[in-house]
């Protein structure tokens, strides 16, 4: 008999599985109602680097009004991220928008735990901050990793150093409950990646920020109604059966690595467990949009702006993991297949899927478990159309504001 290849391509496993799935749940995706002033409110939360713009562009371009950027640990320890988050809005006049830092630790996750995790289960392609300091990388521009999480590098920050401060005596769990309560059953909380870029000819990571889910599940833990009075959790990562994929190469054992979630496995479960009216999963699906150099070059083309000159110096080619998720929550029409699941996120350390997703139809699923919409596919011609719209034509304070102002 013939043998099989072992190595299968990630867009044959990613169809084999979603037969499974919607053979028992095919759904349409069904995504959280607009409110009735017509205004879409959103935070998003983020491990912010120098090139995670465009989730914020494209929140932005929609005319969604965004109460504020939230910043995490996960690519590299809070302080730096929350530099990022800042930078990123001056640059564009988009200061308007509040930064507010997170957490700086995990809830459990540590720099020696995750060491001692790899040791006994394999190590990883990438490891964020947990990747052991390298001082010499960092003053050619990595941002800071290690155990030492009072770092702060200005040469990671290509975008320049920031003008601006964090909005002073507010967590970003507390702002986020605050916001909520404010505007309830209108606020879209968004979670995740930023995108790697090259530090000059050094093939090394400076953001290739896997945003964590502490400050979302620290606000599902200070106040008991956060969750149930949001509109919508909206999240990137919870890939599934990627591990036969990551044998082909050190990029593909990376991208099926889920280090957003294996950051805070147990922020992980806590949010995605949560009584939100609605979660949204981008996970496999957005690891099949690329940007292809043809693409980035009518981008740069398009315009000449703070935003396309960072993308034309810094832009790598991986997958587009945050910008799929924040398109959809922007847009929701983008959705062309979905499917609904019941979802949780492996917190048994000695595994080797600590901080992995796991999925489960209804009649299987655990009782703690809740439904979510596991995005399937998406209409890539609108999505590639839109991302390039909103970096042509980024809009800056006045005009954000004029356009949710019209829409209310």
């Amino acid at each position: 008999m013939r043998l099989v290849k072992l190595l299968l391509p990630l867009t044959a496993i990613r169809s084999a599985n979603a037969r499974l799935l919607v053979r028992d749940n095919a759904t349409g995706y069904t995504p959280a109602s607009t409110p009735l002033n017509g205004t879409r409110y959103t935070i998003l939360d983020n491990d912010w680097g120098s090139t995670g713009f465009i989730p914020l562009l494209m929140a932005v371009g929609a005319n969604m009004k965004v109460l504020g950027l939230a910043s995490d640990t996960a690519n590299t320890w809070v302080g730096q991220t929350t530099l990022h988050a800042l930078a990123l809005l001056e640059i564009g006049n988009l200061s308007c928008i509040p930064v507010v830092k997170g957490a700086t630790n995990p809830f459990v996750q540590t720099y020696e735990r995750f060491q001692q995790w790899q040791q006994s289960w394999g190590r990883l392609e990438w490891q964020g901050v947990f990747l052991p300091e390298n001082l010499t990388a960092q003053a050619s521009g990595l941002d800071p990793t290690g155990s030492d999480s009072s770092q702060i590098s200005r040469s990671a920050l290509i975008e320049g150093y920031p003008n601006t401060t964090a909005l002073k005596g507010s967590t970003a769990a507390q702002f986020m409950i605050d916001q909520v309560h404010k505007y309830p059953g209108q606020v879209s909380i968004y979670s995740a990646v930023s995108l790697p870029i090259l530090c000059g000819d050094m093939l090394t990571r400076l953001t290739e920020s896997k945003g964590a889910l502490t400050n979302i599940a620290t606000a599902i833990r200070m106040n008991h109604t956060f969750a149930s009075k949001s509109k919508e959790l909206v999240l990137m990562g919870g890939y599934v059966d990627l591990n036969l994929y990551q044998l082909q190469s050190a990029q593909a054992q990376d991208i099926g690595s889920d280090l957003n979630f294996l950051i805070d496995p147990e922020a992980a479960h806590v949010a995605v467990t949560a009584p939100f009216p609605s979660i949204t999963v981008a996970g496999n699906v957005a690891n099949d949009q690329y940007l292809t150099q043809a693409q980035l070059d009518k981008i740069i083309k398009s315009s000449d702006n703070p935003y396309t000159r960072l993308m034309k110096d810094y832009f790598i080619t991986l997958p587009l993991w945050d910008e799929t998720a924040a398109a959809i929550m922007a847009w929701p029409d983008l959705v062309t297949k979905s499917v609904t699941a019941y979802m949780d996120v492996n917190t048994a350390y000695n595994c080797p899927d600590y901080g992995r997703t796991h999925l489960w139809s209804k009649e299987f699923a655990p009782n703690h478990t809740r439904s979510v919409n596991f995005v399937l596919e998406i209409d890539k011609p609108k999505f590639f159309s839109r991302m390039e719209q909103v970096l042509a034509t980024p809009k800056t304070c006045d005009q954000a504001v004029a356009s949710t102002s019209s829409s209310s």
